[in-house]
């Protein structure tokens, strides 16, 4: 197998020789645990990152208006006065990032704890009273639009409408779903009265819910994380401070490795419901933990068990994940109501759609291989662990050997991961070169490439990326564009983001992966560039063929973001285009005549389009008019799910040699059926198919494995 090399060793022996120092405290008093953070995510942002801003008043500012945003961003719970009561610390955030005491936060936290008492109060004397649907009252959904309320009774208003448009939707839909079961065997009919009393008690079940998280989840601890992302967000929207728990669950999801209990967790009301559990995994090997049970507590090794009613599954799993080998404790309560606990060593777990998969598909003219990765994946602290490019080669070699005649290799939705893994990959389908520049905060430059000149496919290649594309993916599908080794296929562009974080650990029980006591900050260090000289900052990377995306219009590009760092360039790279590239011109003027006939992905536009105006509509809550709003969101959904959907399904078919593996766990083999299901009637790979069939047909394209 090829085996790429580093060009330049600057980007592993990045400079984390900066030693970052915290700010002298202006107080005599030790800095409280929160303090220290504070000034050491001070420290690193002025002294270690790539394009800093200057923490002053300005500055202080902007983190409070941003902060009071994230803290209330629907603005139900907080006053106006109590923003003007703040206003004093305005511009003295920054003096707290510098070593002041930490007084905004003091402050804030306690105006918002007893704010939160009152508006469950509001919540709760509203939803005991039955709604009136006829009057013609107004819902603004947009925050921007509106300023805090300026008295009690401005929020309690607000309170009074967000509760009737959320009764109003669940109403409307029982309902709808009497008409369709009046014709039924035994069928009620429930008077409006009832439906009513109905939607408002589920909306109260879901509110009493959405207060014990605020009271119990959205704790202390997790609002200065909030205030502690606010601060790093504003230098760039990628340098974050996690805390020790959310930095393990990043490590995660980027090695693809986890330690737990075996066991497939569902939501259902406010508890956690055990819907199955893995043969040979801890729950299954216990014999105490079955279907059916409901999670009620977690607890660690040591301290007291974490009652988790409230929790959604994200937050469950990450208490209940951790290290291997490491002793968990479930209390789950029986479906005959009885309490057990259960004590369980996090094993590792594996799941399938984490990792490289492929399939051959028949287009009718030519036998296609599609690879799915859903993300640059590495454990950057077990070398002999499971790596991208490796199993991207693996994937590659077994569809050869099935004597496919072109390879698509999917990476939408894959938000990037280990850069070392991108050069891997690229080193598959290139002979030599530079993969990826990059520049360090004081204008240092260097290269990371290809130097063995083996080729491991150089058949007919398209990438398929969209707009949620981003990071390493971006490099992957630049350099295979600027390589002219294959065609990039999707939307107008990909994510944008170009910029090189690394984790910084805080507090002094950190470990190599930057997981300290106190958490960690994953500092944006550097900025990468494509080989030929353009930043995939911002812009991103530009399809070679466009089919519009479903999430353009939903503005969530780097561009959208108002902290984003600026596109650049830097000096073009020393590279040799691939000798037998398709004809892009010819390829493009194909593919438009078969979109221009259907017109599909322009309607997917205008429709998608609409919909993301109308997440800011304000709503009608009178029942006719709502009705009628509801209906053409309804039907425009259901038409933009019917447009990406094929009319006939693709022959899409796993390999032989996985159906084995795949039909030994019934979980294992849902998810694949699953997969191969969306595939089947995926209309942006029907028409990349097309292209692949084009480039296959081209002359001089003939495969050559």
């Amino acid at each position: 197998m090829k085996k790429p090399h580093l060009l330049s060793s600057a980007f592993l022996s990045i400079s984390l020789s900066v030693i970052f120092i915290s700010a002298t405290p202006l107080n005599e008093d030790p800095p409280s645990k929160n303090e220290t953070i504070l000034r050491s995510i001070g420290a690193m942002l002025e002294q270690g990152h790539y394009s800093p801003k200057k923490i002053d008043d300005n500055f202080s500012k902007e983190i409070f208006v941003e902060y009071l945003k994230r803290l209330d961003p629907s603005k139900r719970i907080l006053l106006e006065k109590d923003i003007s009561k703040l206003r004093k610390y305005e511009t003295s955030i920054d003096d707290e990032i510098h070593g002041s005491s930490l007084t905004f936060f003091t402050a804030s936290d306690e105006i918002y704890k007893n704010r939160i008492l009152e508006a469950e109060e509001i919540y709760k004397q509203f939803i005991e009273k039955p709604f009136e649907f006829t009057k013609d009252d107004v819902l603004e959904l947009d925050a921007d639009k509106i300023d805090f309320p300026s008295n009690d009774s401005e929020r309690k208003e607000r309170w009074r409408k967000y509760l009737k448009w959320q009764t109003l939707d669940r109403f409307i839909d029982s309902q709808e779903q009497q008409e369709k079961n009046k014709d039924k065997k035994d069928f009620v009919a429930k008077s409006d009265q009832e439906l009513e009393k109905e939607a408002r008690a589920k909306v109260k079940k879901a509110m009493d819910k959405y207060f014990d998280r605020l009271r119990n989840k959205f704790d202390e601890n997790q609002r200065f994380a909030l205030l502690a992302n606010t601060i790093t967000n504003e230098m760039d929207p990628h340098t974050d401070f996690f805390p020790p728990i959310e930095k393990r669950s990043f490590d995660e999801r980027l090695s693809g490795r986890f330690f737990g209990i075996g066991a497939l967790l569902q939501q259902e009301d406010d508890k956690i419901k055990i819907k199955s559990v893995t043969t040979g995994g801890p729950a299954w090997k216990s014999g105490e933990i079955q279907a059916n049970d409901f999670i009620v507590k977690v607890g660690q090794a040591t301290g007291d068990a974490e009652d988790i009613t409230g929790y959604t599954t994200d937050d469950a799993v990450k208490l209940i994940r951790g290290a291997e080998g490491t002793e968990v404790k479930i209390t789950v309560q029986k479906p005959d109501g009885t309490l057990k606990t259960v004590s369980l060593i996090r094993a590792e777990l594996k799941l399938d759609e984490t990792f490289a998969r492929s399939v051959i598909i028949n287009s009718g003219k030519h036998k296609i291989g599609l690879i799915d990765l859903p993300a640059f994946y590495a454990d950057f602290q077990r070398p002999q662990a499971a790596r991208c490019s490796q199993d991207v080669a693996k994937e590659v070699t077994r569809l050869k050997a099935e004597g496919v005649e072109g390879i698509i290799l999917d990476i939408r939705d894959n938000g990037g991961g280990s850069l070392q893994e991108v050069v891997n990959m690229v080193g598959l389908f290139i002979k030599t070169g530079p993969v990826v520049q990059i520049r360090d905060r004081v204008g240092r430059s260097s290269q990371m490439g290809d130097n063995d000149p083996s080729v491991l496919y150089d058949g007919p290649l398209v990438v398929m990326v969209n707009e949620r594309s981003a990071s390493a993916s971006e490099i992957f599908a630049s350099a295979i564009q600027d390589y002219k080794r294959g065609i990039v296929v999707g939307s107008t562009s990909t994510f944008g983001k170009g910029t090189v974080q690394r984790a910084i650990p805080l507090g002094g029980n950190g470990t190599g992966s930057g997981a300290g006591d106190l958490g960690s900050v994953h500092l944006t260090l550097q900025k990468y560039y494509r080989i030929n000289g353009g930043a995939t900052q911002l812009k991103g990377v530009e399809s070679d063929i466009v089919l519009n995306g479903l999430y353009e219009a939903y503005k969530v590009k780097e561009q959208d973001s108002p902290n984003a760092l600026v596109w650049d360039e830097m000096p073009k790279a020393v590279y040799q285009t691939w000798s037998n590239a398709p004809d892009l011109t010819a390829l493009q003027q194909k593919s438009n005549e078969r979109l221009t006939t259907t017109n599909v992905f322009k309607q997917i536009q205008d429709n998608t389009n609409i919909l993301a105006d109308n997440r800011k509509t304000a709503r009608s809550l009178e029942l006719n008019k709502y009705k009628t709003q509801q209906k053409e969101v309804r039907d425009i959904s259901t038409k933009v799910r019917g447009l990406t959907q094929l009319k006939d399904e693709l022959s899409v078919a796993n390999l032989p040699s996985d159906l084995e593996v795949i039909n030994s766990d019934s979980l294992k083999k849902d998810r694949n059926d699953f997969w191969v299901k969306y595939l089947k009637k995926d209309i942006y790979l029907g028409e990349t198919l097309n292209i692949i069939n084009d480039v296959i047909q081209q002359k001089g394209m003939a495969v050559k494995n």
